[in-house]
């Protein structure tokens, strides 16, 4: 997936699950350690707290550097991200828009009553990747009970899964049932598709925002050969507009 496009589509998740509200002040890392202190990972983790306000860290615990080798203020939720191995990137996404669906059918009241957990490779300083465990747990929320803040915990466990498929589990507290596995389709992993060559480049300067003339002068064509290859792939596809191809073609990864 191309990271602009995944960056797009990040952006949208985290619409969909942060508040157009502000947060109210942050408490002490102590007292939310002291509160939720059953909920952390010791071993080889870092935890930070996410304000979904403003999509930024507010907090990084200096543990990152024994897992990442980043120091904290290296880190923000962007550069996070970009270290998130690329056939991982489908999953990030799936994982989020399973969630965000999943909290909004929640009732208000249970929305502090389940914690998500799932793994994903991360690339370190050096270059090496890792599996994290990734545990997020809402501590605020707005009356809707859209996200505020969040508690993060990032472990290593590498040495307990070194391959497979990423797993998404919600887990309930207070006596709320646990889903694990909840076997989220991922929709946005790449098919088998039968572009060509210069369908496919074509696609990708459609998706930038290019006319038929601004693509013919890029790839040296003319605009009847690309208004050709426009048609041939709304055939393939079974689409009916260029708007729904470039849509279909986020989703499904095909570039």
């Amino acid at each position: 997936m191309i990271p602009a496009l995944f960056t797009n589509e990040v952006d949208k998740i985290f619409i969909r699950l942060g508040s157009a509200s502000s947060p109210g002040q942050l408490k002490s890392v102590i007292d939310l350690s002291k509160t939720f202190g059953n909920f952390f990972v010791l071993d080889d983790s870092f935890y930070f707290i996410l304000n979904h306000h403003t999509v930024e860290f507010e907090f990084i615990s200096n543990e990152v550097e024994n897992v990442l080798g980043f120091a904290p203020s290296e880190l923000n939720v962007q550069f996070l991200s970009e270290q998130l191995h690329p056939e991982d990137h489908s999953w990030f996404l799936t994982f989020g828009n399973y969630m965000a669906d999943f909290f909004a059918q929640l009732p208000v009241e249970k929305v502090m009553k389940y914690k998500m957990r799932h793994d994903l490779r991360y690339r370190k300083k050096n270059g090496d990747y890792l599996r994290l465990l990734c545990q997020a747990l809402i501590i605020e929320h707005d009356e809707d009970g859209r996200f505020l803040r969040s508690l993060n915990i990032f472990s290593d466990i590498t040495y307990l899964k070194e391959e497979g498929r990423p797993i998404l589990s919600c887990i309930g507290m207070d006596g709320e049932p646990s889903f694990i596995d909840v076997g989220a389709k991922n929709i946005y992993v790449k098919s088998n598709d039968n572009f060509t060559k210069r369908e496919k480049q074509v696609l990708v300067l459609l998706i930038a925002g290019k006319l038929s003339k601004e693509i013919s002068n890029v790839l040296h064509i003319s605009k009847q050969t690309v208004d050709t290859h426009r048609k041939n792939m709304l055939h393939k596809k079974n689409v009916n507009n260029t708007g729904q191809l470039i849509s279909k073609a986020i989703k499904c990864g095909w570039i």
